[in-house]
């Protein structure tokens, strides 16, 4: 029952939540993940603690569905587990309750089998991919072109987003101070350019999608009088110097005391020029009904993704030296095992805005079936103790020497992206060359015991 609800887990939230969005889907995660979670909390307890697991899932669940502390917090927490999350607070989930009953039986069950022990060891990757993966993202809001005559500006949203409200744009009838909801189509194509009304030598140009330029000889010359930083990204848009937010559109209107420039700057939402000459970037209104601001994403999640992957290869490789037998075909499942993981970090995570779940799920299932059986051969080829444990505490810090400095970039130090690379160089070159010989000294002493004489 536990590998049905993992599958039903999988399949719901990376297929049938994009083709069929609505109620029995978005409570069929709640389900099958109340009948998930239980046994993977038991793992981290002591022994016998299935129904502490069981009451504490039950409790947890109850906690971050009813308050907004609880579901913000669960958002950060699920933040650092799998990259950037949200969790909202939504009291009808607590229809899936009932489902720990079933967990509790199943978990019972399970225990009294005698391949109790040899399906949780198949099941429990599975499981931790099922809950710690995100589902595919919806697509975000972005501003994709505006128009404007003497009494508003619209900013319309892009045909790939349209809320169940209906909401097609922003409206704004004070010189792009506050928006409203907008429900009609566009009715013009979207314009790069336009002049001040009235005023027709002083013009505004989207610059190559990078920037705006303004003119005061009627666009016969141009120079700049915006552009986005380039310097440093931003961590809290998931901005590198070359992915930032690209200007697509803009409308001028006349105001009193001069004019306004409002420029639909796609997923970054409204950029706005006031009648004194100050640009500002609006964003999207936070309290306008279904359109939701895009989730933080991680700067360097590329990163994160490749020192993920380091770090189980590093921890695979470990307990390959370590062998004492078995070496060619754990050596050939090891290969497959990372092979499909490179394959899901480069391929199906990468898919436009949310996962692309034929490919996840094949590179998940060739990473799953490489790794278990890597498992099995170290257990059945004996591998050295000390160099299983090497493994398991260098993972983590590789991953810290891979993915720190690129975090730290993120916040200012170092200040630059070479220096960032060099020092995750450096540092995991340590971690390894440390780790190594660890492993050499302890298989030197292991040859010196076994061949000193009783």
């Amino acid at each position: 029952m536990t590998v049905v609800a993992v599958i039903v887990l999988l399949l719901n939230d990376h297929l049938l939540k994009q083709a069929h969005p609505g109620f029995v889907t978005g409570k069929l995660s709640d389900f099958a993940g109340l009948i998930v979670a239980p046994p993977l909390l038991a793992l981290l307890l002591w022994r016998r603690a299935d129904l502490a697991a069981t009451l504490l899932t039950g409790a947890l669940f109850t906690l971050v569905k009813t308050t907004e502390t609880g579901a913000e917090t669960a958002s950060h927490l699920w933040t650092l587990v799998a990259g950037p999350s949200r969790v909202l607070a939504d009291p009808t989930d607590l229809l899936a309750l009932p489902a720990l009953g079933l967990a509790w039986w199943v978990r019972r069950r399970s225990l009294r089998a005698d391949s109790g022990r040899w399906r949780a060891l198949v099941t429990t990757p599975l499981a931790v991919l099922a809950v710690a993966a995100t589902s595919a993202a919806s697509p975000p809001p972005s501003a994709d072109s505006v128009q404007a005559d003497d009494r508003r500006i619209v900013v319309h949203l892009d045909d790939a987003y349209e809320s169940d409200t209906g909401v097609r744009g922003l409206v704004s009838e004070d010189g792009g101070v506050t928006w409203s909801e907008w429900y009609l189509r566009r009715d013009r194509p979207p314009q790069s350019a336009a002049c001040v009304p009235r005023q027709a030598q002083r013009c505004y140009h989207v610059l190559d999608g990078r920037a705006v330029a303004e003119s005061d000889d009627g666009g016969t010359t141009w120079h700049e009088s915006w552009k986005p930083a380039a310097d440093r990204p931003d961590p809290e848009a998931g901005q590198r110097p070359d992915d930032r937010p690209r200007p697509r559109a803009l409308a001028v209107q006349a105001r009193s005391g001069g004019h306004v420039v409002v420029v639909a700057n796609g997923v970054d939402g409204i950029l706005v020029r006031d009648v004194s000459g100050a640009w500002r970037q609006a964003g999207w209104p936070q309290f306008v009904s279904g359109v939701v601001p895009p989730e933080p994403m991680d700067p360097v999640r590329e990163e994160r993704r490749i020192a993920f992957f380091f770090a189980i290869t590093v921890l695979l490789g470990a307990m390959g030296v370590g062998l004492r037998q078995l070496r060619t075909p754990y050596t050939i499942f090891a290969m497959v095992g990372l092979g499909g993981l490179l394959y899901t970090v480069l391929e199906a995570l990468d898919d436009g805005p949310g996962f692309a779940p034929g490919k996840l799920l094949l590179g998940g299932s060739v990473t799953l079936i490489g790794i278990l059986m890597c498992v099995v051969l170290a257990a059945a080829g004996r591998t050295r103790p000390t160099a299983a444990l090497v493994g398991l505490g260098a993972a983590p810090l590789v991953y810290g020497s891979v993915y720190g400095p690129f975090h730290g970039w993120t916040q200012g130090v170092p200040d630059s992206y070479g220096v960032a690379v060099a020092a995750a160089v450096v540092l995991t070159a340590g971690v390894v060359a440390a780790g190594g010989a660890l492993i050499r000294r302890d298989a030197y002493l292991a040859g010196s015991s076994t061949s000193r004489p009783t």
